[in-house]
């Protein structure tokens, strides 16, 4: 593909379906795959990402709020969409584009028992979510009886799936910690199974899940970052492939001299005669302060260029002494090498946040 002329997010959806197949390949073939495409598909494009996956053959997907949801309705999109943090002024939406909510309280059973009623529901799909050690949201074990009691009272809703959250799968010093989360969780899916009458999906694995307790696979497993090719390990990381690259151009060279400053708050003072490049990214774009003064680094022509001074809202400054390079010179921030992990590692961060900062206002372009 030509090199970049502006700042660009680029999708490669050939590593996208090696990332998929890779991870389809870890798990039995009637186990159910469901993809996780929140904050516009972790930062990319939950549209165009959902769509291929949906041609690709996975069975669900999931969103974190009910907006989302209704962007994928909105696109065409027909596989089931479970709604991990539904709040209750969207269940009437929700119910009217066909979407399916996590349940994870008290409360929030009671509410959307109501709406459901209100809205003459029959069976309404509803996803059961039990906390079993990461303490964000769902019900705890002692609350299968209340659950079950609701349930048998009302024939507006229907469990089609019970889950969990496993905290910290990608981590092999907690073994123990995630192996007493499955075992839990089993205890649970058991009680409820039995006062249903009847069996939901089962599923607790996230995408590190997948990889590590092929014994938790259940009917479901989930897939977030893994899609995105970000396995949590660098071993894993070997084996996926990052579908998006931070990509843009030199605007301006400057040569800056001994005594010269650089950006706001002359946050870079030359102590020896330097070159610097003006890049067109900013914070305003998902590139934080944070990496300023020397911290992130993107690359030029094969070689790292360490960013001088503060990050501008819309600019960056590089030091380019070193690198033979002109303006209109493509510049890449993330992606194969160095990918989102080592960028984000430079200011002790990790991918998930630099990838989902990553402003929409900003250019997609898609390798298809």
């Amino acid at each position: 593909m030509a090199k970049a002329h502006e700042t660009i997010l680029e999708i490669d959806f050939r590593a996208l379906k090696h990332n998929f197949e890779y991870l389809k390949s870890k798990i039995k073939p009637k186990t159910k795959f469901l993809a996780v495409v929140k904050a516009f598909a972790y930062g990319s494009d939950a549209i165009e990402i959902a769509k291929f996956l949906e041609n690709e053959g996975v069975d669900y997907f999931a969103v974190a709020y009910t907006d989302e949801g209704v962007a994928l309705r909105d696109a065409g999109i027909t596989k089931p969409i479970l709604v991990l943090h539904p709040l209750p002024a969207s269940f009437k939406t929700l119910i009217e584009r066909c979407l399916e909510p996590s349940i994870y309280s008290s409360k929030v059973l009671s509410e959307f028992l109501e709406v459901a009623a209100e809205e003459k529901q029959v069976n309404c799909p509803i996803h059961i979510k039990f906390n079993t050690g990461l303490n964000r949201l769902g019900f705890n074990s002692e609350d299968v009886d209340f659950i079950l009691y609701q349930l048998k009272n009302s024939n507006h809703v229907k469990v089609k799936s019970i889950f969990s959250h496993l905290a910290a799968s990608e981590d092999l010093n907690e073994k123990v910690f995630s192996k007493n989360q499955i075992d839990q969780f089993d205890d649970i899916s058991k009680a409820m199974v039995s006062g249903l009458n009847y069996r939901p999906i089962l599923h607790i694995c996230n995408t590190s899940g997948i990889l590590n307790y092929p014994e938790a696979h259940l009917d479901m497993v989930r897939s977030g970052i893994g899609l995105y090719g970000f396995g949590n390990s660098k071993e894993e990381d070997q084996n996926l492939k990052p579908i998006a690259a931070l990509k843009s151009v030199i605007s301006q060279i400057h040569k800056v001299t001994p005594g010269e400053s650089v950006g706001y708050n002359r946050a870079f003072k030359a102590i020896q005669p330097t070159k610097t490049a003006t890049i067109p990214i900013g914070h305003a774009d998902g590139l934080g302060r944070q990496y300023g003064k020397g911290k992130g680094f993107v690359t030029i022509n094969n070689q790292r260029a360490y960013i001088v001074g503060n990050v501008c809202m819309d600019m960056i400054m590089v030091d380019v002494t070193q690198i033979d390079c002109q303006e209109g010179d493509e510049v890449v921030i993330f992606g194969k090498n160095p990918n989102a992990s080592e960028f984000s590692a430079t200011v002790n961060s990790i991918s998930y946040e630099i990838i989902t900062a990553v402003s929409q206002r900003i250019k997609r372009v898609y390798k298809k």
